[in-house]
């Protein structure tokens, strides 16, 4: 336990000593920051409607795109159901007098913060392409494999030091939007809950609880990705094929599911899987899948892509 735990405080020492990597949590930071500018003082709305009458305005939209994506045999079922969800929120909220989150508030901008995920996973498959291929490209391999050390704990320290990294990604976009969010918007309806429609009916949610519970979502998506970026290094000991083609996928793989929804087999592609968030408030892209599905078929793929990496860092020849 005493060597992992050197072994991983090892693989963090050359993580952080990159100028890189604090440049990476700068950026992270920056662009929390312009976010909260250009959301306080650019996208601010003056409107004389108040919030009932825009979002009686906002339900007539929504019906009328309904009925002409009815009317289109092209469309499916599965972007039609999101849009009368709305809708049943939208009457929850005037029956119920619960004002909509106004972007210009804490809780809209930390709504939004979970979005920067997208970002930060970008960072942290840099991070995870790299630490196992560089050590191959530079020869600093070959320090590391002659200490009486087994190569699975290695391998496993620099996976350990990517998550950690991963973490403190998203801590850093939690807590500086709540930092941000706080002095630009102040605390206004601090109190509201937040509405989603699950299980044929519209319910509270804490609104923190949520925020936290979005984060830990899109986490999901970056651990795969990171996971998938790491193996590509593993085995083919190129950085830039593991970041390129994992960057490829991330940004593809949802579109490629929605393009294929229509089909069954397609359940078990992983980016169907990966956005968890379906089963909390909406319906799965894909009829018949269930949250117990996508975690098995999310658990096959995690080790599947280890049981890869491990096989081949464990068997390759490093004494060339």
């Amino acid at each position: 336990m005493f060597n992992m735990f050197r072994l991983v405080q090892n693989e963090n020492m050359k993580i952080y000593k990159r100028l890189g990597t604090w440049i990476m949590i700068g950026l992270i930071l920056m662009i929390v920051i312009f976010a909260g500018g250009i959301t306080k003082y650019l996208l601010a709305e003056n409107v004389n409607l108040n919030w009932e009458e825009q979002v009686q305005i906002e339900n007539a939209q929504l019906l009328e795109q309904i009925e002409e994506y009815e009317n289109m045999p092209m469309v499916g079922s599965s972007a039609i159901q999101p849009l009368k969800e709305d809708v049943m929120i939208n009457n929850y909220r005037l029956e119920n007098d619960i004002p909509p989150v106004e972007n210009e508030t804490l809780w809209g901008f930390m709504l939004s913060s979970p979005d920067f995920t997208a970002l930060a996973s970008v960072f942290v498959i840099v991070i995870s392409a790299g630490i196992v291929a560089t050590e191959f490209s530079t020869g600093t391999i070959k320090l590391l494999l002659i200490r009486p050390v087994k190569r699975s704990k290695i391998l496993i320290s620099k996976y350990i030091a990517t998550l950690i990294f991963a973490i403190i990604m998203l801590l850093t976009i939690f807590v500086s939007s709540l930092i941000v969010g706080s002095m630009l918007f102040g605390f206004d309806g601090i109190n509201l809950p937040y509405l989603v429609y699950s299980g044929g009916e519209v319910i509270e949610r804490n609104m923190l609880v949520q925020i936290i519970t979005f984060y830990g979502l899109n986490s999901i998506d970056m651990i795969m990705m990171v996971t998938f970026a790491f193996m590509i290094s593993s085995v083919f000991r190129s950085s830039s094929l593991a970041i390129g083609l994992s960057l490829f996928l991330m940004f593809t793989g949802q579109q490629l599911v929605m393009v294929l929804s229509d089909y069954n087999w397609a359940k078990y592609i992983l980016f169907a899987n990966t956005n968890l968030y379906q089963y909390v408030a909406g319906t799965p892209i894909i009829e018949g899948m269930t949250l117990a599905f996508s975690i098995i078929i999310l658990s096959v793929y995690f080790f599947l892509f280890i049981l890869i990496s491990w096989f081949t860092f464990n068997k390759r020849d490093v004494a060339a």
